[in-house]
């Protein structure tokens, strides 16, 4: 290990560019869904066209989605933040909507019984109980995305896929476990905080 110990501050500012890049995309894809979720999660024929758009999206291979979006969007963190978005959106829609439908009819009857008015049951009930879910929704969409986050060095997008490219493009076999191992160790350190969150989330509700 030569390269690595000499160029830590640079390695440093790869791994902040992924994480921000890649969270950014996951709330951002969040807000989406939450959005869609919550007009699709009682009418379903509305909900199953979102769910094959979004579908379509998600199985386009990264990279050719993120030239795609070249032509309008250019170079740089901007293409990278909307191809990484609708990668999310699938996988936070789906938990989302599901969470919402799986609120049982008996509690909604009940907070209606109550007074509450249909804003009031969305936030005070509704979401709480679907939180779990859609928890487990951001933890499997944010580790999908720091996997395909480093594709996008490809279109000047920043992040640890730059020092991979960079191990590629020199033949520079440190390089490329440098990036690939912080890379691994990223998505493993939020699948396991979120699932830790996830486990407190139902232990809550039980």
């Amino acid at each position: 290990m030569n390269w690595a110990p000499k160029n830590i501050p640079e390695i440093l500012t790869a791994t902040w560019q992924h994480l921000v890049l890649s969270v950014s995309s996951v709330l951002i894809g969040l807000l989406i869904a939450l959005i869609l979720g919550i007009i699709c999660a009682r009418r379903p024929k509305l909900y199953a066209v979102v769910l094959t758009i979004t579908g379509i999206i998600f199985v386009i291979p990264s990279l050719a989605l993120f030239a795609l979006l070249i032509p309008w969007l250019g170079l740089g963190t901007k293409p990278a933040l909307v191809g990484l978005s609708s990668y999310c959106l699938l996988i936070l829609l789906r938990n989302v909507v599901t969470g919402l439908r799986g609120v049982s009819a008996d509690v909604l009857d009940a907070a209606d019984g109550m007074g509450y008015s249909p804003w009031q049951r969305l936030i005070g009930i509704e979401l709480p109980l679907a939180l779990p879910l859609i928890v487990s929704g951001i933890r499997i969409a944010l580790v999908t995305v720091i996997g395909i986050a480093t594709v996008a060095a490809f279109i000047d997008g920043g992040g640890l896929g730059t020092i991979i490219l960079m191990g590629i493009d020199q033949n520079y076999t440190e390089k490329i476990l440098v990036g690939g191992i912080l890379t691994s160790l990223m998505a493993i350190f939020f699948d396991v905080v979120l699932s830790q969150a996830e486990k407190y989330l139902v232990r809550g509700r039980s």
